[in-house]
């Protein structure tokens, strides 16, 4: 089956908000001021609600499922179940160990290792639902979406939380927290608890598995491409819905993953492969999606040299001093902004580098 370059460009377009992105909107604040709560927008919710770039990891991990089906079908028709699962295994090993290097590993101490972070929920994702669509039946992979969302649910509710009870939601107060308190060692993001931690790992699995089911539909030759977008649009529409509806009981709230942040992150991530797969796969409008397309087939790889090699740093050697001086001097945050904009597209140039000599880092 013919690559879909959709699911590429789209978790291109995701990578690219993460490696750079974030350092040109605050230099577009200091030229263009915003409203403080037009950029309280621009940042992550502090706790409940949902902002702009709390979309950002959830997506990543849709896009994971969807990939997996691809890769892994595969793998299962030409080595078997047994060895696919060796090699998710290998995968989500390689992963977790970049993950552990990503927050300097072991360089500021042992109890500064973080056992859980970004890269690390990523594997464990990819694991879960790796596994869940190598062995289960569609049915039982859909129970186990299904299982991992309700019983979440049902923990946070009814399990009494030591001095809070059952049913509070707030931040130290949850069995999340209290679970990451009291058993998940060494260092904790945000203190004594962890917005990767253990229990919330559960529904971002279940996050990748609405990804696998999306991979299903694009994979499936009996559906007509239209009628997959229209299916995709259907699905994302009663994502958001669900996910809306169940704030109302179970608030959306990113930090600890809610079920009704689960289902409302998937129904945005399927609206949006829905609008890439109709422009790039069915109208086949492609050019202006290529430098995504680049970043996306190395998405884990450009995230690492993002966290080892500062390119602000090295943009610096070409436009700092002086140069940024000058343009500081005209409008507070223009130097800013020509150093975030020359090491965002040093991130470009080392993907299209890399895409082109066909080195891609396969974790």
């Amino acid at each position: 089956m013919q690559r879909v370059m959709s699911i590429d460009a789209l978790r291109g377009m995701d990578m690219f908000f993460i490696v750079g992105m974030e350092e040109v909107f605050e230099a577009l604040s200091k030229i263009f001021p915003m409203t403080p709560s037009l950029n309280d927008r621009l940042q992550h919710a502090p706790w409940a609600g949902f902002h702009f770039y709390d979309l950002i990891f959830p997506l990543f991990a849709f896009l994971i499922g969807t990939s997996l089906v691809f890769s892994l079908s595969k793998s299962v028709a030409e080595e078997g179940r047994s060895a696919t699962t060796r090699k998710i295994l290998k995968r989500t090993l390689i992963l977790f160990i970049f993950g552990l290097l990503y927050y300097e590993g072991i360089g500021a101490g042992i109890d500064h290792i973080r056992l859980l972070g970004v890269l690390q929920r990523l594997a464990l994702c990819y694991c879960g639902a790796g596994l869940a669509f190598v062995w289960l039946t569609p049915r039982q992979r859909v129970a186990l979406a299904v299982s991992l969302l309700v019983g979440y649910w049902a923990l946070l509710v009814f399990v009494p939380v030591p001095g809070f009870g059952a049913g509070d939601f707030a931040e130290g107060h949850n069995l999340t927290n209290w679970l990451d308190k009291m058993v998940l060692p060494l260092r904790k993001w945000d203190g004594d608890h962890d917005p990767e931690g253990l229990l919330s790992t559960l529904p971002a699995i279940a996050t990748t598995l609405l990804g696998v089911f999306a991979g299903l539909l694009l994979k499936n030759p009996s559906l007509a491409p239209p009628r997959k977008v229209l299916l995709l649009l259907a699905w994302g529409c009663a994502g958001v819905v669900a996910g809306l509806l169940w704030n109302l009981e179970f608030p959306i709230i990113k930090k600890i993953w809610t079920s009704s942040f689960v289902l409302f992150t998937a129904g945005l991530s399927s609206l949006l492969l829905a609008l890439f797969y109709y422009v790039i796969d069915v109208r086949n409008r492609r050019d202006w999606c290529r430098p995504f397309v680049w970043i996306g087939m190395n998405s884990i790889t450009i995230y690492l040299i993002a966290c080892f090699v500062k390119l602000e740093d090295i943009a610096n050697c070409f436009v700092g001093g002086e140069i940024h001086s000058s343009l500081e001097h005209i409008h507070s945050g223009l130097g800013d902004l020509l150093t975030a904009l020359l090491a965002l597209s040093f991130s470009f140039l080392i993907c299209r580098f890399l895409y082109y000599r066909k080195i891609f880092l396969r974790v």
